[in-house]
């Protein structure tokens, strides 16, 4: 599928049907993710299909936790785990976590209680010597080292739809990073960077919701004019 297209609709999707996807369809979208902007070449990523049931469970009692606690800080109107935020009220909100996972237990279950379900598990690991995190030791919240790893992660999800799958990066995994360790003998160098769900959609998106350039870009400063779309408009372009 051409470029643009594959990036405008490529949205995350939960929802699978319950067919296999063959290991060379995997082998495929792994080959071609492979390719992303990365610092210094060095591809401190490390990919771990995951098929065991046992493992795959593992997983899924992993990200339950942190997914009822964003549900509860959610509900409180609070964006979860926010390096910003007030925290007081976020430590409140989430006591709530153990009612949302009691609300659930009495419904069918949705992508996190189904999670070992998903024909496709993919857990991406982060080699922590090969990232070169130029903001390390700052005060604030740092991010820079993931600018090596989630371009792959993402170049999956891309890969992924050329092939005719969808799926979604999450990262509640990482909420229980220790309980994961020994199951899957992931050293003390690496980190969880995200599990990525595949698999064949339900419903693949064709149209995303996204604020237009304007939202999100100025001129010169944080506070200057917005860049505004050629030929004038508000740039809200299908």
């Amino acid at each position: 599928m051409e470029l643009l297209d594959a990036l405008r609709t490529t949205g995350a999707v939960r929802d699978f049907r319950p067919e296999p996807v063959p290991d060379e369809v995997v082998y495929r979208v792994l080959d071609s993710a492979r390719f992303a902007p990365n610092g210094g070449n060095r591809q401190g990523w490390h990919v771990v299909v995951v098929r065991d049931p046992a493992l795959r469970r593992v997983l899924r009692d992993a990200y339950l936790p942190g997914w009822y606690e964003y549900l509860a800080i959610s509900a409180a109107g609070l964006v979860p785990w926010a390096p910003v935020t007030d925290m007081e009220a976020e430590r409140a909100a989430s006591s709530g976590a153990d009612a949302m996972a009691t609300a659930a237990a009495q419904g069918p279950g949705g992508f996190a209680e189904h999670l070992d379900d998903v024909p496709v598990l993919l857990l991406v690991l982060a080699d922590l010597r090969r990232l070169a995190c130029v903001d390390r030791g700052f005060a604030r919240y740092t991010l820079a080292g993931g600018a090596s790893v989630y371009p792959f992660v993402w170049s999956i999800l891309l890969a992924a739809r050329a092939e005719g799958l969808g799926g979604v990066i999450t990262t509640m995994a990482v909420r229980r990073e220790d309980d994961l360790r020994a199951p899957f003998r992931i050293p003390d160098h690496m980190a969880v960077a995200a599990l990525v769900a595949l698999g064949r959609p339900v419903h693949q998106p064709r149209r995303l919701a996204r604020g237009p350039v304007g939202d999100f870009t100025t001129v010169d400063t944080v506070d200057g004019p917005s860049l505004g779309a050629p030929g004038g408009g508000d740039g809200t372009s299908p």
